[in-house]
């Protein structure tokens, strides 16, 4: 196991160009069923070849804007150079909108590998995936097992869950269905509180100290962070998002996590996640013993905003675990971290 350090410095926020990184190139990969997913790619910053493909998969309510410092930090990496995808689900960002039917952690699966299919065939892939993201990723390992033992080298799991989503969290007494403030949505979505949260800050419902406390952790955090977590909150509508709670309340994928084990896998949490508590972190990491578990102090839902530098570390351990680089053996399995 490993910890990341108390932020004691600047934070990383200062000055950054949420939403304004210097775009990549934009296209729009077809799903199965024909809804319209936006993808963009980044090469490396210097032109070279890239020896993998990152595909950034993210969380409920966000966009692929949420990967800013990884997609910063990974841009300028020689060892090994990359090429990064991101994309938005459907039903978020500036994806095509969701059906309730197609609001699914199997269809968002599916979608995956469609983009997977039109932007990466023949590379080596390191998947990332954030707390939905994540989920979307252990489904696929169980739709398309063969994918990990053939393409997919390496997995990053950012503040997820394998199942009980919602079981543990935000307390029931902040959060109770009798609230006026929360009943609506609550009867309407199924009631789980911290999806529940999620959509009425979409809505613009929370204040915003509400949604600093619902998405980062314990230390003093940015208000530029803050303003960019409001600012990917407000893309979506809230009834797109209503369509996807009943999916994520039911997740229960425990048994998927036997697909990632062909892969290099990094568990990363925050101890202080309200959402995905650390210990859906423990429960995957103990399913998967030879991955890499990082407990990140002090960080909250949005681990990889709110303290970048320590997951960024991890991440590229892993890319160099995937590529050979620094003493590793290559793609292929092997036992890269010993807890």
């Amino acid at each position: 196991m490993s910890s990341g350090p108390l932020h004691t410095g600047e934070t990383p926020a200062d000055g950054e160009p949420f939403g304004r990184l210097e775009p990549g190139r934009t296209t729009t990969v077809a799903a199965d069923d024909g809804s319209p997913i936006t993808v963009e790619e980044i090469g490396p910053a210097d032109g070279g070849e890239p020896a993998l493909t990152v595909v950034g998969v993210h969380g409920f309510a966000l966009s692929r804007h949420s990967w800013h410092f990884q997609r910063r930090a990974l841009a300028s990496l020689r060892l090994p150079r990359v090429r990064q995808v991101y994309y938005d689900h459907r039903g978020h960002g500036q994806s095509g909108p969701s059906e309730a039917r197609h609001s699914t952690i199997e269809q968002l699966a599916a979608d995956l590998h469609a983009v997977l299919r039109a932007v990466t065939p023949d590379e080596q892939i390191v998947l990332l995936g954030h707390s939905m993201g994540g989920m979307v990723i252990m489904e696929l390992a169980q739709q398309q097992p063969e994918l990990f033992a053939e393409q997919i080298c390496g997995v990053v799991l950012v503040a997820t869950a394998a199942g009980e989503v919602g079981s543990r969290g935000l307390t029931r007494s902040l959060l109770s269905k009798y609230n006026p403030l929360t009943r609506g949505v609550g009867e309407l979505a199924g009631w789980q509180p911290g999806l529940v949260e999620f959509i009425r800050a979409a809505g613009g419902q929370l204040t915003r100290h509400a949604v600093r406390r619902l998405a980062f952790g314990s230390r003093d955090v940015d208000p530029e962070l803050v303003d960019f977590m409001l600012a990917m909150l407000d893309v979506t509508p809230v009834r797109q998002l209503v369509h996807f709670v009943d999916t994520l309340s039911t997740h229960n994928r425990y048994a998927a996590l036997a697909g990632l084990k062909q892969a290099h896998v990094l568990v990363v949490g925050g101890d202080a996640d309200r959402l995905t508590p650390y210990s859906h972190a423990e429960r995957m990491a103990a399913e998967l013993p030879d991955a890499r578990l990082v407990r990140v102090r002090g960080a909250g839902h949005m681990v990889h905003l709110e303290q970048p530098d320590v997951v960024n570390s991890h991440i590229i351990d892993l890319l160099q675990a995937c590529s050979g680089v620094d003493g590793h053996r290559g793609p292929r399995k092997i036992r890269w971290w010993r807890r």
